[in-house]
């Protein structure tokens, strides 16, 4: 049986930057570090359309606006440290930014699409005078399933590429991130669980998952603040923008929309590159700030005490990954909106009184009307989808407390959250099978245009 603890430790963590090109400098850093940094000459890394889609255009933090997975696999060979998980590029310099732009204008580093693979996928080889070593990443971002020299494996668990050898789990940085104490991951512990299952896991928290959750909390709005403080890490100016309305009172300075303007100013500074860290939440920078600032600014609004605030983030990231372990790690639909919006309205429901009727009425009204909500791939404008998400969270949450709700199956939504998230899988697997080619496409053809 999955605990409390297990699922945040798999599901709930600190990351700096993206986590997809972090997913690419972890691979490498990896890689690096068993061959040995001095001896790298050239690094080629072949990642998913998903990776791809959202390392393609999205700010590196500490990088001085360098952008993309080539950067982030360069600057590894530089500074990154895998024992850091998907916070291994936090020990940047200026001068690390100036080696990796030279490795870059070198060809010394090479990202391969592989319209293959779908989901996390990352394998980096790190290639030295006379040997490669390889390091793999599959199904969640900061999960090392394969490490090699000259083809000869060190350390592999149960996840391996297909036709691989199946092995121990390995003993390096993050080898298992994710599995739980009978091995299993705990997305796929998740997923076999129902919803009042998995929400009867909130009754397992103590003072020091009280406390984790908390600092997530606080560092998440710490990236907020800083978002709506350093035009240099404004982003595109969403967070900044919607302040100066607030201010010249053309909207309501109410909670959703001070909601809104912290999802936003938070994306903003962490999509243009802000050395800081966010809390994560199913495998997402931006999922986190979605599944945790609503419910802190409206806990905080409310009243409620540091564990009660506490207990709804923990409802927020436990619906977020009912939804994510459903529609999988990277898909094609908008997770922030569809799987964070959801978890965020639930956990604010949880906040008013609600109990997992209301928790799931609100889930229900954000799927219904978000489900189609495209991803394409991540960078600046992201901040405008967390800002959707949060601040329809809250309405949701508002409604579902009204007792309003989709009231019998209709579209995609069915009587069971459960089923509901299947059909927003099929919706993704089935109907949107070919959204990351094209969208991979159409930024491919804008870069070469450039």
């Amino acid at each position: 049986m999955l605990s409390l603890k297990e699922f945040l430790r798999s599901e709930v963590r600190p990351a700096y930057g993206c986590t997809e090109p972090g997913a690419v400098a972890l691979a490498v850093a990896r890689a690096c570090e068993e061959l040995g940094r001095d001896n790298v000459v050239s690094v080629r890394v072949e990642v998913s359309g998903s990776i791809y889609k959202n390392g393609f255009d999205v700010g590196i933090p500490g990088c001085d606006g360098a952008r993309g997975n080539p950067m982030a696999a360069a600057l590894a060979v530089q500074c990154g440290h895998s024992q850091y998980g998907l916070e291994v590029l936090k020990a940047v310099t200026r001068d690390d930014v100036e080696v990796a732009r030279k490795w870059l204008d070198d060809g010394r580093v090479e990202i391969v699409h592989d319209p293959g693979r779908s989901g996390v996928y990352v394998k980096a080889q790190a290639r030295g005078a006379k040997h490669v070593a390889t390091c793999v990443i599959e199904h969640e971002h900061s999960r090392i399933t394969r490490v090699a020299m000259d083809g000869i494996v060190l350390e592999q668990d149960g996840a391996s590429e297909p036709g691989g050898e199946r092995g121990a789990a390995g003993a390096g940085a993050g080898a298992c991130a994710g599995v739980g104490g009978n091995g299993v991951s705990v997305p796929d512990m998740v997923r076999e669980m129902s919803y009042i299952e998995l929400l009867s896991l909130v009754e397992q928290i103590d003072d020091e998952d009280v406390e984790f959750i908390m600092e997530g909390a606080r560092i998440n709005r710490q990236m907020a603040e800083y978002g709506l403080d350093n035009q240099n890490y404004s982003g595109l100016g969403f967070g900044i923008g919607l302040s100066g309305l607030l201010e010249q009172g053309r909207i309501g300075d109410d909670l959703g929309n001070a909601i809104r303007r912290y999802c936003y100013s938070a994306s903003d500074a962490r999509m243009s590159g802000a050395l800081l860290p966010v809390m994560s939440s199913a495998g997402s920078g931006n999922h986190g700030i979605t599944a945790i600032l609503p419910v802190l600014l409206a806990g905080e609004q409310l009243g409620k005490s540091r564990s009660d605030i506490a207990r709804a983030i923990a409802v927020s990231h436990l619906s977020t990954s009912l939804v994510k372990s459903r529609v999988g790690r990277l898909s094609s639909v908008c997770g922030c909106v569809v799987a964070a919006g959801a978890g965020a309205a639930a956990g604010v429901a949880w906040l008013m009184g609600g109990g997992p009727e209301q928790a799931v009425a609100a889930m229900q009204i954000v799927l219904a009307e978000t489900a189609g909500m495209v991803c394409d791939g991540a960078k600046e404008s992201c901040s405008l989808k967390v800002g959707i998400g949060g601040a329809e969270a809250y309405t949701a949450a508002l409604l579902a407390m009204e007792g309003k709700g989709v009231s019998r199956p209709q579209g995609i939504v069915d009587s069971r959250i459960e089923q509901t998230a299947e059909n927003i899988a099929e919706l993704n697997r089935g109907g949107m099978h070919d959204a990351d080619r094209v969208i991979i496409e159409i930024c491919e053809a804008r870069a070469k245009a450039k």
